[in-house]
Protein backbone atom coordinates (compact mmCIF):
# COMPACT_ATOMS: atom_id res chain seq x y z
CA UNK A 1 0.00 0.00 0.00
CA UNK A 2 1.21 3.71 -0.51
CA UNK A 3 2.50 5.43 2.10
CA UNK A 4 2.81 9.34 1.74
CA UNK A 5 2.39 12.90 2.49
CA UNK A 6 1.71 15.74 0.34
CA UNK A 7 1.75 19.61 1.31
CA UNK A 8 1.42 22.92 -0.58
CA UNK A 9 0.22 26.09 1.76
CA UNK A 10 0.97 28.91 -0.89
CA UNK A 11 -2.02 29.98 -3.00
CA UNK A 12 -1.27 30.03 -6.41
CA UNK A 13 -3.03 32.95 -8.53
CA UNK A 14 -2.46 32.06 -12.23
CA UNK A 15 -3.28 33.70 -15.49
CA UNK A 16 -2.36 36.37 -17.99
CA UNK A 17 -2.87 39.99 -16.55
CA UNK A 18 -2.78 38.92 -13.20
CA UNK A 19 -0.85 41.26 -12.03
CA UNK A 20 -3.40 43.75 -12.25
CA UNK A 21 -4.64 42.14 -8.98
CA UNK A 22 -1.74 43.29 -6.86
CA UNK A 23 -3.51 45.79 -5.16
CA UNK A 24 -6.15 43.95 -4.01
CA UNK A 25 -3.52 40.74 -3.21
CA UNK A 26 -1.77 43.44 -0.94
CA UNK A 27 -4.74 44.36 0.85
CA UNK A 28 -6.09 40.32 1.55
CA UNK A 29 -2.14 40.17 3.71
CA UNK A 30 -3.20 43.13 5.47
CA UNK A 31 0.23 44.80 5.14
CA UNK A 32 -0.01 48.21 5.71
CA UNK A 33 3.91 49.27 4.61
CA UNK A 34 6.27 47.23 2.38
CA UNK A 35 9.10 47.09 0.26
CA UNK A 36 9.44 46.16 -3.05
CA UNK A 37 11.62 43.14 -4.01
CA UNK A 38 13.39 43.03 -7.60
CA UNK A 39 15.82 42.50 -10.05
CA UNK A 40 17.97 45.51 -11.58
CA UNK A 41 16.30 44.57 -14.90
CA UNK A 42 13.00 45.63 -13.44
CA UNK A 43 14.06 48.59 -12.24
CA UNK A 44 15.50 49.78 -15.91
CA UNK A 45 12.41 48.42 -17.56
CA UNK A 46 10.45 50.51 -15.48
CA UNK A 47 8.48 47.40 -14.29
CA UNK A 48 9.64 48.50 -10.77
CA UNK A 49 7.70 51.73 -10.84
CA UNK A 50 4.72 50.89 -12.51
CA UNK A 51 4.32 48.14 -9.35
CA UNK A 52 5.11 51.20 -7.27
CA UNK A 53 2.62 53.11 -7.94
CA UNK A 54 -0.43 50.59 -8.94
CA UNK A 55 0.14 49.65 -5.01
CA UNK A 56 -1.06 53.19 -4.12
CA UNK A 57 1.66 53.89 -1.35
CA UNK A 58 1.69 50.20 0.43
CA UNK A 59 5.31 49.79 -1.28
CA UNK A 60 7.45 52.85 0.21
CA UNK A 61 10.66 51.37 -1.05
CA UNK A 62 12.02 49.45 -3.76
CA UNK A 63 15.45 46.76 -2.95
CA UNK A 64 17.20 45.32 -6.00
CA UNK A 65 20.75 44.29 -5.52
CA UNK A 66 20.85 40.75 -6.28
CA UNK A 67 22.95 38.99 -8.18
CA UNK A 68 22.19 36.36 -10.29
CA UNK A 69 23.02 33.57 -7.68
CA UNK A 70 21.86 35.71 -4.69
CA UNK A 71 24.36 35.94 -1.75
CA UNK A 72 24.44 35.71 2.14
CA UNK A 73 25.40 39.86 1.86
CA UNK A 74 22.47 40.62 -0.69
CA UNK A 75 19.92 38.91 1.83
CA UNK A 76 21.56 40.42 4.63
CA UNK A 77 21.32 43.90 3.07
CA UNK A 78 17.28 42.74 1.85
CA UNK A 79 16.56 42.16 5.41
CA UNK A 80 18.17 45.32 6.92
CA UNK A 81 16.47 46.98 4.50
CA UNK A 82 12.85 45.39 5.97
CA UNK A 83 13.73 46.43 9.58
CA UNK A 84 14.63 50.24 8.77
CA UNK A 85 11.60 51.25 6.64
CA UNK A 86 9.22 48.92 9.20
CA UNK A 87 8.13 46.98 6.61
CA UNK A 88 4.77 44.39 7.59
CA UNK A 89 5.06 42.40 3.98
CA UNK A 90 7.09 42.35 0.63
CA UNK A 91 6.62 42.07 -3.03
CA UNK A 92 9.44 39.82 -5.01
CA UNK A 93 8.95 40.04 -8.23
CA UNK A 94 11.79 38.89 -10.43
CA UNK A 95 13.46 34.96 -11.34
CA UNK A 96 14.38 32.62 -8.78
CA UNK A 97 17.53 34.59 -7.86
CA UNK A 98 15.13 37.37 -6.53
CA UNK A 99 12.60 35.39 -4.99
CA UNK A 100 15.15 33.49 -2.71
CA UNK A 101 16.83 35.87 -1.72
CA UNK A 102 13.04 37.61 -0.70
CA UNK A 103 11.93 34.14 1.31
CA UNK A 104 15.20 34.34 3.39
CA UNK A 105 15.01 38.21 3.91
CA UNK A 106 11.95 38.23 4.82
CA UNK A 107 12.79 35.34 7.88
CA UNK A 108 15.77 36.25 8.30
CA UNK A 109 14.40 40.04 9.11
CA UNK A 110 12.44 39.13 12.04
CA UNK A 111 15.87 37.51 14.15
CA UNK A 112 18.90 39.50 14.98
CA UNK A 113 21.64 36.75 12.88
CA UNK A 114 23.08 36.70 9.48
CA UNK A 115 22.01 34.50 6.40
CA UNK A 116 25.63 32.74 6.80
CA UNK A 117 24.60 31.73 10.27
CA UNK A 118 21.17 29.43 8.90
CA UNK A 119 23.15 28.38 5.93
CA UNK A 120 26.14 27.20 7.58
CA UNK A 121 22.81 25.38 9.64
CA UNK A 122 24.69 27.05 12.71
CA UNK A 123 20.81 28.67 13.08
CA UNK A 124 17.29 27.10 12.13
CA UNK A 125 14.28 29.51 11.48
CA UNK A 126 12.10 29.60 14.33
CA UNK A 127 8.91 31.44 13.42
CA UNK A 128 7.50 33.08 9.84
CA UNK A 129 8.50 36.25 8.36
CA UNK A 130 7.01 38.96 7.37
CA UNK A 131 4.38 38.07 4.53
CA UNK A 132 5.69 37.63 0.78
CA UNK A 133 3.71 38.31 -2.18
CA UNK A 134 5.58 36.37 -4.88
CA UNK A 135 5.51 37.08 -8.88
CA UNK A 136 8.34 34.92 -10.93
CA UNK A 137 9.10 36.46 -14.05
CA UNK A 138 11.35 33.34 -15.71
CA UNK A 139 9.72 30.25 -15.86
CA UNK A 140 12.18 28.07 -14.32
CA UNK A 141 12.78 27.90 -10.34
CA UNK A 142 9.37 27.48 -9.03
CA UNK A 143 10.56 29.43 -6.20
CA UNK A 144 7.15 30.80 -5.28
CA UNK A 145 5.83 27.92 -4.07
CA UNK A 146 8.34 26.18 -2.41
CA UNK A 147 9.88 26.19 0.94
CA UNK A 148 13.82 26.25 0.19
CA UNK A 149 16.15 29.31 -0.93
CA UNK A 150 19.59 29.18 -2.48
CA UNK A 151 22.15 31.29 -1.59
CA UNK A 152 25.69 31.72 -2.14
CA UNK A 153 28.44 32.89 1.15
CA UNK A 154 31.14 33.61 -1.21
CA UNK A 155 33.62 34.45 2.15
CA UNK A 156 33.11 30.93 2.82
CA UNK A 157 32.61 29.67 -1.60
CA UNK A 158 29.39 27.87 -0.79
CA UNK A 159 26.32 27.62 -2.23
CA UNK A 160 23.91 25.87 -0.61
CA UNK A 161 19.95 25.86 0.69
CA UNK A 162 17.89 26.90 3.57
CA UNK A 163 14.67 24.86 3.91
CA UNK A 164 12.35 25.57 6.49
CA UNK A 165 8.32 25.43 5.92
CA UNK A 166 8.54 29.32 7.08
CA UNK A 167 10.05 30.08 3.64
CA UNK A 168 6.93 29.38 1.84
CA UNK A 169 5.46 32.78 0.39
CA UNK A 170 1.98 33.87 1.04
CA UNK A 171 0.48 33.89 -1.93
CA UNK A 172 2.24 33.15 -5.74
CA UNK A 173 0.90 35.17 -8.18
CA UNK A 174 1.73 33.57 -11.56
CA UNK A 175 1.37 36.13 -14.34
CA UNK A 176 2.83 34.69 -18.15
CA UNK A 177 2.62 37.99 -19.36
CA UNK A 178 5.96 39.03 -16.90
CA UNK A 179 8.15 36.14 -18.85
CA UNK A 180 7.07 37.31 -22.60
CA UNK A 181 10.41 40.19 -22.21
CA UNK A 182 12.64 37.07 -20.94
CA UNK A 183 15.72 36.86 -22.87
CA UNK A 184 16.69 33.75 -24.71
CA UNK A 185 19.54 32.35 -23.09
CA UNK A 186 17.37 32.98 -19.83
CA UNK A 187 14.28 31.23 -21.32
CA UNK A 188 16.47 27.93 -22.64
CA UNK A 189 18.10 27.93 -19.48
CA UNK A 190 14.87 28.32 -16.89
CA UNK A 191 13.07 25.62 -19.72
CA UNK A 192 15.37 22.89 -18.97
CA UNK A 193 15.73 23.83 -14.81
CA UNK A 194 11.85 22.88 -15.43
CA UNK A 195 12.78 20.05 -16.73
CA UNK A 196 15.69 19.09 -14.45
CA UNK A 197 12.90 19.81 -11.61
CA UNK A 198 10.06 17.50 -13.22
CA UNK A 199 12.88 14.00 -13.97
CA UNK A 200 14.76 14.43 -10.82
CA UNK A 201 11.31 14.79 -8.81
CA UNK A 202 9.70 11.12 -10.77
CA UNK A 203 13.03 9.20 -10.07
CA UNK A 204 14.16 10.60 -6.94
CA UNK A 205 14.01 8.52 -3.56
CA UNK A 206 11.41 10.82 -2.21
CA UNK A 207 9.10 10.60 -5.05
CA UNK A 208 5.06 10.00 -4.65
CA UNK A 209 2.19 9.51 -6.22
CA UNK A 210 0.94 12.98 -6.26
CA UNK A 211 4.58 14.37 -6.90
CA UNK A 212 4.46 11.94 -9.59
CA UNK A 213 1.91 12.88 -11.50
CA UNK A 214 3.28 16.70 -11.23
CA UNK A 215 6.10 16.22 -12.20
CA UNK A 216 4.55 13.92 -15.80
CA UNK A 217 2.44 16.62 -16.37
CA UNK A 218 5.10 19.79 -16.32
CA UNK A 219 7.73 17.53 -18.30
CA UNK A 220 5.77 16.87 -20.66
CA UNK A 221 4.55 20.83 -21.18
CA UNK A 222 8.51 21.45 -21.45
CA UNK A 223 8.95 18.80 -24.11
CA UNK A 224 5.98 20.88 -26.12
CA UNK A 225 6.76 24.49 -25.42
CA UNK A 226 9.59 25.78 -24.29
CA UNK A 227 11.17 25.49 -28.41
CA UNK A 228 8.38 27.41 -29.12
CA UNK A 229 9.03 29.92 -26.40
CA UNK A 230 12.50 30.32 -27.17
CA UNK A 231 12.32 30.65 -30.91
CA UNK A 232 9.58 33.02 -30.81
CA UNK A 233 9.41 34.89 -27.67
CA UNK A 234 6.19 36.81 -28.16
CA UNK A 235 3.89 33.69 -28.28
CA UNK A 236 1.76 34.08 -25.11
CA UNK A 237 0.37 30.35 -25.14
CA UNK A 238 3.73 29.19 -25.23
CA UNK A 239 4.72 31.10 -22.29
CA UNK A 240 1.88 30.39 -20.46
CA UNK A 241 2.27 26.74 -20.43
CA UNK A 242 5.77 27.31 -19.42
CA UNK A 243 5.11 28.87 -16.43
CA UNK A 244 2.43 26.45 -15.90
CA UNK A 245 5.37 23.64 -16.18
CA UNK A 246 7.76 25.60 -13.93
CA UNK A 247 5.20 26.11 -11.11
CA UNK A 248 3.82 22.33 -11.75
CA UNK A 249 7.13 21.22 -11.28
CA UNK A 250 7.63 23.18 -7.96
CA UNK A 251 4.40 21.31 -6.81
CA UNK A 252 6.64 18.03 -7.36
CA UNK A 253 10.18 18.43 -6.48
CA UNK A 254 8.93 20.53 -3.57
CA UNK A 255 7.85 17.38 -1.87
CA UNK A 256 11.09 15.17 -3.28
CA UNK A 257 13.61 17.92 -3.24
CA UNK A 258 16.55 17.41 -6.65
CA UNK A 259 18.81 14.82 -7.07
CA UNK A 260 22.27 14.29 -9.20
CA UNK A 261 22.07 16.80 -11.83
CA UNK A 262 21.61 19.86 -9.35
CA UNK A 263 24.21 18.52 -6.88
CA UNK A 264 26.45 18.45 -9.99
CA UNK A 265 25.18 21.86 -10.88
CA UNK A 266 26.54 24.03 -7.94
CA UNK A 267 29.83 23.70 -9.06
CA UNK A 268 29.44 24.34 -12.73
CA UNK A 269 28.00 27.53 -11.49
CA UNK A 270 30.04 28.61 -9.04
CA UNK A 271 33.49 27.87 -10.17
CA UNK A 272 32.82 28.16 -13.98
CA UNK A 273 29.96 30.34 -14.38
CA UNK A 274 27.41 28.61 -15.60
CA UNK A 275 23.76 29.51 -15.29
CA UNK A 276 22.10 27.43 -13.40
CA UNK A 277 19.08 25.72 -15.57
CA UNK A 278 22.18 25.22 -18.31
CA UNK A 279 24.43 23.56 -15.54
CA UNK A 280 21.59 21.45 -14.36
CA UNK A 281 20.38 20.29 -17.79
CA UNK A 282 24.58 19.38 -18.64
CA UNK A 283 24.27 16.34 -16.75
CA UNK A 284 20.50 15.84 -16.87
CA UNK A 285 20.88 13.36 -19.67
CA UNK A 286 23.46 11.53 -18.38
CA UNK A 287 21.72 10.43 -15.20
CA UNK A 288 18.36 10.07 -16.79
CA UNK A 289 20.07 7.51 -18.84
CA UNK A 290 22.08 5.79 -16.16
CA UNK A 291 18.86 5.77 -13.77
CA UNK A 292 16.79 4.07 -16.68
CA UNK A 293 19.53 1.25 -16.69
CA UNK A 294 20.98 0.83 -13.51
CA UNK A 295 18.77 0.71 -10.15
CA UNK A 296 15.23 0.48 -8.84
CA UNK A 297 13.79 3.14 -10.65
CA UNK A 298 15.12 1.95 -14.31
CA UNK A 299 11.57 0.00 -15.34
CA UNK A 300 9.39 3.43 -14.28
CA UNK A 301 11.71 5.54 -16.04
CA UNK A 302 11.53 3.43 -19.15
CA UNK A 303 7.49 3.48 -18.91
CA UNK A 304 7.39 7.65 -17.90
CA UNK A 305 9.59 7.88 -21.26
CA UNK A 306 7.20 6.18 -23.11
CA UNK A 307 3.95 7.91 -21.66
CA UNK A 308 5.59 11.40 -23.12
CA UNK A 309 5.97 9.77 -26.57
CA UNK A 310 9.59 8.37 -26.79
CA UNK A 311 10.45 5.12 -27.81
CA UNK A 312 12.53 4.65 -24.66
CA UNK A 313 14.46 6.22 -21.80
CA UNK A 314 17.41 6.73 -24.03
CA UNK A 315 15.25 8.83 -26.19
CA UNK A 316 13.88 10.52 -23.91
CA UNK A 317 17.60 11.68 -23.20
CA UNK A 318 18.49 12.17 -26.60
CA UNK A 319 15.86 14.58 -26.85
CA UNK A 320 17.01 16.70 -24.30
CA UNK A 321 20.67 17.02 -25.84
CA UNK A 322 18.95 17.97 -29.12
CA UNK A 323 17.15 20.89 -27.62
CA UNK A 324 20.40 21.74 -25.70
CA UNK A 325 21.93 21.84 -29.23
CA UNK A 326 18.90 24.13 -30.88
CA UNK A 327 19.25 26.80 -28.16
CA UNK A 328 23.12 26.89 -27.81
CA UNK A 329 23.82 25.57 -24.82
CA UNK A 330 26.50 23.34 -23.89
CA UNK A 331 27.20 20.13 -24.14
CA UNK A 332 30.80 19.24 -24.16
CA UNK A 333 33.03 19.53 -21.11
CA UNK A 334 35.45 21.91 -23.07
CA UNK A 335 32.39 24.26 -23.84
CA UNK A 336 31.64 24.35 -19.55
CA UNK A 337 35.51 25.61 -19.62
CA UNK A 338 36.94 22.47 -18.00
CA UNK A 339 39.94 22.15 -20.10
CA UNK A 340 42.55 19.29 -18.02
CA UNK A 341 41.95 16.83 -15.86
CA UNK A 342 42.56 18.58 -13.04
CA UNK A 343 39.78 20.66 -13.64
CA UNK A 344 37.30 17.66 -14.09
CA UNK A 345 38.78 16.19 -10.51
CA UNK A 346 37.95 19.54 -8.99
CA UNK A 347 34.69 19.43 -10.58
CA UNK A 348 33.84 15.56 -9.37
CA UNK A 349 34.76 16.14 -5.80
CA UNK A 350 33.07 18.93 -5.76
CA UNK A 351 29.67 17.76 -6.81
CA UNK A 352 28.27 16.01 -3.63
CA UNK A 353 25.70 18.44 -2.00
CA UNK A 354 23.13 16.10 -0.24
CA UNK A 355 21.22 15.71 -2.85
CA UNK A 356 23.59 13.62 -4.93
CA UNK A 357 21.72 11.09 -2.09
CA UNK A 358 18.10 11.35 -3.44
CA UNK A 359 19.04 9.59 -6.55
CA UNK A 360 18.47 5.62 -6.68
CA UNK A 361 21.54 4.20 -8.23
CA UNK A 362 24.21 4.85 -6.00
CA UNK A 363 26.60 7.85 -7.58
CA UNK A 364 30.52 7.48 -6.47
CA UNK A 365 32.94 9.67 -7.54
CA UNK A 366 34.67 7.23 -10.07
CA UNK A 367 31.22 6.94 -11.35
CA UNK A 368 30.76 10.42 -11.74
CA UNK A 369 34.35 10.60 -13.43
CA UNK A 370 33.25 8.15 -16.25
CA UNK A 371 29.75 10.25 -16.58
CA UNK A 372 31.75 13.25 -17.15
CA UNK A 373 34.53 11.87 -19.44
CA UNK A 374 31.58 11.08 -21.92
CA UNK A 375 30.76 14.18 -22.40
CA UNK A 376 34.42 15.42 -23.58
CA UNK A 377 34.43 16.71 -26.89
CA UNK A 378 38.14 15.22 -27.58
CA UNK A 379 40.15 18.03 -26.73
CA UNK A 380 39.92 17.34 -22.76
CA UNK A 381 43.36 15.59 -22.41
CA UNK A 382 41.83 12.39 -19.84
CA UNK A 383 44.50 9.67 -18.16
Amino acid sequence: MEDFFYKQPVPIDFGAGKIRKLPEIIKQTGGKKGILISAPSMLRQGIAQDIMKEAGGALTAVFSSIQQNPTVKNTDDCARMLREEGADFAVAIGGGSVLDCAKAAACIAQTPYSASAFLAKAQTLVQPGIPLIAIPTTSGTASEVTNVSVLTDTKKGIKALISSDFLYPAYALVDPELTLSCPKHVTASSGLDVLAHSLEAYYGKKHQPYTDMAAERAAALVFEYLLPAYHEPGNLQARAKMSEASVTAGLAFNMTQTAAAHACSYPLTQEFGIAHGEACAFTLPSFWRLNSVEGPESGRLEAFSRCLGFKDADALAGRIDEMKKEMGLITTLEEAGIETEADLDRLVAASFAPNMQNSPVNITKDKLKVMYSRLAGGKVKLA
